[in-house]
């Protein structure tokens, strides 16, 4: 008769289970070294009982087999990372390419284009965004415009003040100027009547002269 096949599950009895264990693990390592004469390959084979003991066989270096080991396996993973990468990031571009897409076409019916395709409750939907932008545009303008009068009246009492403080500098000279003219020209008025008066009298009693009284 034939050897049976074994159901491929952990033996309960241990003594067997150390038994399979011991007669496999040869086998395994057995099989490792063919493989690694037959084909000329690099073979490192490491084995824990369930005693936490060690086996192990290296068809040369096991230092420097694990050191390859690693280097293959972190090439691999960025490998498998980037490909990952690129995967999400055309993902994210489809993504964006149809968010820009439906923006377009919002874009479009709100400047009444392209509205065959939509409802009564669709058009209404639109007509209260446009309403609402509307008023959002009216309220900036006013504000604006506001502003711009507010900015205009300060400027124009800015220059009102400097209009009044120009005037006041060019015509105090003036003022002053007439009032000095004044002043002195009555002075001299003063000063050639007392002289006048004074060359009269001396004229009427200048001594040696008689003075005839008529009466």
């Amino acid at each position: 008769m034939g050897r049976g096949k074994i159901a491929i599950k952990r033996i309960d009895d241990s003594t067997n289970r150390q038994v399979t264990f011991s007669k496999r693990r040869n086998g395994l390592l057995k099989k490792a070294k063919e493989l690694a004469i037959l084909c000329d390959a690099e073979v490192q084979v490491i084995i824990f009982s369930s005693t936490n003991k060690l086996y192990e066989y290296s068809s040369s270096s096991m230092t420097s087999g694990i050191q390859r080991y690693n280097r293959c396996k972190e090439e691999n993973d960025q490998v498998v990372n980037s490909t990952s990468d690129v995967k999400l990031w055309q993902m994210e571009v489809a993504i964006l390419k149809q968010r820009l897409q439906n923006l377009h076409e919002a874009h479009r019916q709100l400047m009444g284009e392209e509205l065959c395709g939509l409802g009564v409750e669709e058009l209404h939907k639109l007509e209260n965004q446009l309403e609402i932008s509307l008023q959002g545009v009216r309220k900036k303008k006013e504000e604006i415009l506001t502003n711009e009068i507010e900015e205009l009246s300060t400027k124009g009492n800015l220059i009102h003040q400097q209009n009044i403080e120009l005037y006041r500098k060019l015509h105090e000279p003036r003022a002053y100027a007439a009032t000095w003219d004044d002043n002195n020209g009555l002075a001299a008025c003063n000063s050639g009547g007392i002289q006048a008066h004074n060359t009269t009298n001396q004229n009427l009693y200048q001594p040696g002269q008689r003075t005839h009284v008529y009466r």
